[in-house]
């Protein structure tokens, strides 16, 4: 097959697979954080903690990471297209599932088993795009991918919380379900198989030293502890907010909390951006300069000025996307072999970073104060930055 047959700006193909790599974008991500906003409903209504409650959403992140471990081994033994399909469609009959679920344990249980199903999309979303996709309009498409992942959150935690406070928290994860399914099936229907890639028999050695490779490479390395780093702050900063702008001195009502999450508006431009400003800047210095931002965003979070922390959380997400968006295109395209192994664990670390600091934290606000919260999240992005800042090639990256 010729390379100049891959798809290319313009063509039908290349469409197609933006439309469709952006539906999956949008159903994981509405799913994976639709409990985030309603964090302080879900708690009331099972009269538990902030930390306890936040469980529902680190449980489909932990499920993630355990998917993208196990497909990291078994991805390139499936058809790309079957697989992606099966992810979108299972995670939503899922989540329409868990609209049923009688306990914070089984709801918490199924989360785990919804992240691992909707892994499948992550685990190959990036390697399809770099196999299938002209390399000049590679950036274009894993940005609308990305873009698909950030209005799926954004959309997700707005729907949420709006039809939470309508119809009850059930309905709402029951109708998000729905639009799930649906999407799945839409991109069932039109998306392009691959061309550029054939299903083959796992070699398990092989993989064991592609991953001991990545591991082991000080470059990748850091790009996998800074997506988890990042991730995690992500996470707890939007999993916690809720319950800060509720109490004084803000003592916001839940419907206008909802429309916080129009913040991740900021996170598309983020993305766009870096689309941009990757055919004129070094890597490096985009990396380094999104963290250098994502810091300052988090640190306006400490005002007690509503203005002061709705301009911080924009730029904090802006940032985030930005950083995240060139982190994960320069570990796809740095993996001249492997690219399937390569992304599962950038995922893996990413998803790892979301459970872990996304969990922890809220038991650090439970325990201590929103100052030391914030603090403990400064130390994570300031860690990446030191991390960015080693990697002094990232813009030199040729694709062989």
């Amino acid at each position: 097959m010729n390379l100049s047959e891959k798809a290319e700006k313009g063509s039908q193909r290349f469409r197609y697979i933006k439309l469709c790599i952006f539906f999956s974008g949008l159903s994981v991500f509405a799913q994976l954080y639709l409990f985030q906003p309603m964090l302080p409903t879900v708690s009331d209504y099972f009269k538990t903690t902030a930390g306890d409650s936040s469980l529902l959403v680190s449980s489909s992140t932990i499920g993630m990471a355990i998917g993208l471990l196990f497909f990291a081994f078994k991805a390139d033994s499936y058809s790309r297209k079957k697989m992606m399909t099966f992810s979108l469609v299972s995670s939503a009959l899922l989540t329409i599932i868990s609209a049923w679920m009688p306990s914070l344990s089984l709801l918490i249980a199924t989360g785990v088993l919804k992240g691992f199903v909707v892994s499948g999309v992550s685990a190959v979303a990036l390697a399809y795009l770099t196999e299938e996709v002209h390399i000049s309009v590679v950036a274009l498409a894993i940005s609308m991918y990305l873009s698909g992942n950030t209005i799926g959150g954004m959309s997700g935690r707005i729907l949420a919380t709006i039809l939470a406070g309508e119809f009850g928290w059930r309905n709402a994860v029951l109708i998000i379900g729905i639009e799930s399914l649906i999407l799945g099936l839409v991109f069932w229907k039109l998306f392009p198989d691959s061309k550029f890639f054939n299903p083959q028999k796992t070699d398990y050695s092989l993989k064991v030293k592609q991953m001991r490779r990545f591991l082991t490479d000080s470059y990748m390395l850091r790009l996998y502890c800074i997506a988890a780093l990042l991730m995690g702050t992500f996470v707890s900063v939007y999993n916690y907010l809720t319950f800060r702008l509720e109490d004084q001195p803000f003592s916001l009502s839940h419907f206008v909390i909802a429309f916080i999450f129009l913040m991740y508006i900021f996170g598309v431009f983020g993305t766009m951006i870096t689309s941009r400003l990757s055919k004129r800047f070094s890597r490096n210095l985009i990396l380094k300069g999104s963290v250098l931002f994502m810091f300052s965003g988090t640190l306006l979070l400490l005002s007690e000025n509503i203005y002061v922390v709705i301009f911080g959380l924009g730029l904090f997400t802006l940032a985030f996307f930005a950083a995240h968006t060139m982190a994960s295109q320069m570990t796809a395209l740095h993996a001249k072999h492997g690219k399937s192994s390569a992304t599962s664990i950038y995922w893996l670390f990413y998803y790892f970073g979301s459970s872990i600091l996304g969990s922890g934290t809220g038991y650090i606000l439970h325990a201590y104060s929103w100052t030391v919260f914030i603090m403990v999240l400064l130390f994570s992005v300031g860690i990446s930055f030191v991390l960015a800042a080693r990697n002094r090639d990232l813009g030199t990256i040729k694709v062989l």
